[in-house]
C-alpha cells in the first residue's frame, strides 16, 4: 500500500468515526425540502464528500455530493429542512475543512429518490 493510500484510509476512518460518534440533536417535525448547496474553500481532498455522505445517511437524507472542476463541492440534500440546515452548519464547523463560501438554491423535491451517494 502506498503512503498516499495509507493516508486516505486513515483519513476516511477518522471521518466515518467522527460522524458516527457525533451527538445529534432531537429534531422536531420539519417540511421536506431539497437544497442545492455549493461549498467553496478547502473542501476537496480533505474527506468532505465522505463526511457529507455519511452524515446525510445518518440523518436519513437523500441526494448526492460531488466535486466540481473549480475546486468546489456540489451537494443536493433532500429531507426535513431542519436536518439539512444542521448538516450545512456541521460541515462549516469542521476545523480540517475550511468553507469560505456557500450558495444555496431551493429545488423541487424529487419524490422518487432513495439514498445518498457521493461521486
Amino acid at each position: 500500500m502506498s503512503l498516499k493510500n495509507l493516508f486516505v484510509k486513515i483519513r476516511d476512518g477518522y471521518v466515518i468515526k467522527q460522524v458516527h460518534c457525533a451527538k445529534l440533536p432531537d429534531f422536531t417535525c420539519s417540511p421536506i425540502r431539497r437544497y442545492q448547496v455549493v461549498f467553496s474553500g478547502r473542501v476537496q481532498k480533505v474527506g468532505f464528500r465522505l463526511e457529507v455522505c455519511e452524515l446525510a445517511k445518518r440523518l436519513n437524507l437523500t441526494g448526492f455530493c460531488r466535486n466540481l472542476e473549480n475546486g468546489d463541492v456540489l451537494a443536493e440534500l433532500q429531507g426535513p429542512e431542519n436536518k439539512i440546515v444542521y448538516l450545512i452548519a456541521f460541515m462549516e464547523s469542521l476545523v480540517r475543512i475550511k468553507v469560505t463560501n456557500r450558495t444555496i438554491k431551493i429545488l423541487e423535491v424529487n419524490t422518487g429518490e432513495t439514498g445518498f451517494t457521493a461521486s
